[in-house]
């Protein structure tokens, strides 16, 4: 009988233990002064993914032969209109301050047209009211570190160190001809970034970024300046949705092959966190 009370007093406090330690833990937790840090701010991993519908403006040309290529407008030549597309970025954030960022941008037109003057593309000359299909693509792979050397719970301003691999691709076909051309090239790229909560929950981030390559060889030129402005609002800290604008210019010239481009316009997307 005595070994069965001692039992009953042994669970008894062992009960009460139970119940009065949490409450004590959130009755010291509710103690803490409330977090200042800004939602969103909190991750490591970072996915966002983004529709964007750029105006377009584009110069192309390819030279073969000997024979100097035609400067090919996008929209009164070759009749391409605006489109939109995907963008997708990947944020790893080892510390506070520092960032591994991954973008991928591809860019794809297509059109039907019949020419309203005379081209040489490629070495090859297309008449005046020939019908041609062309096609146009143009890829950025983004790869870079971020470090904010200015670091608040409202905001922060970094540098940013990129490389850049670029390709540019396009084709004219038509009854009489069926030409194409490809050129790439990997170039760096630095930046800043600055961001800033007005709201706890909703922040503003301007983003320039961009290079010139130095006049070396005249077969290699390339020069470059990307823009990005955007705003979020979170939902919490593993989700956000986005709008914001972006202005891409960019000149690359490859050996006979040139290409000179501008996109710009608004974008909406999302982010989730880890």
């Amino acid at each position: 009988m005595r070994g069965c009370t001692l039992r009953a007093l042994l669970f008894g406090a062992g009960l009460m233990a139970a119940v009065a330690l949490p409450s004590t833990a959130l009755a010291q937790a509710d103690d803490r002064p409330p977090s200042t840090r800004a939602i969103g701010e909190e991750y490591h991993i970072e996915v966002g993914g983004a529709i964007w519908r750029p105006s377009l403006f584009g110069l192309i040309a390819s030279e073969q032969f000997g024979i100097v290529g035609s400067q090919i407008d996008f929209v009164s030549d070759l009749g391409f209109t605006k489109t939109q597309f995907l963008d997708g970025r990947l944020v790893l954030r080892p510390s506070k301050k520092s960032k591994l960022r991954f973008q991928y941008t591809p860019v794809s037109y297509t059109a039907d047209s019949t020419l309203s003057r005379q081209i040489i593309f490629n070495g090859i000359r297309y008449p005046v009211n020939v019908p041609i299909k062309s096609t146009f693509e143009w890829t950025v792979v983004r790869v870079g570190y971020e470090f904010d050397f200015f670091y608040t719970d409202r905001g922060y301003v970094g540098f940013l160190i990129e490389g850049r691999y670029t390709q540019m691709s396009a084709s004219l076909k038509s009854p009489l001809n069926d030409e194409a051309t490809v050129a790439k090239a990997p170039l760096p790229a630095f930046g800043l970034v600055g961001r800033a909560y007005p709201l706890k929950n909703v922040s503003i981030t301007a983003e320039v970024s961009g290079f010139e390559l130095p006049d070396i060889d005249e077969d290699y030129q390339a020069n470059y300046v990307d823009i990005d402005i955007y705003g979020t609002v979170n939902f919490s800290r593993h989700l956000g949705v986005q709008v914001g604008w972006r202005r891409m210019n960019t000149f690359l010239r490859v050996k006979t092959d040139q290409g000179d481009f501008r996109f710009q316009g608004l974008w909406f997307g999302g982010a989730l966190r880890y």
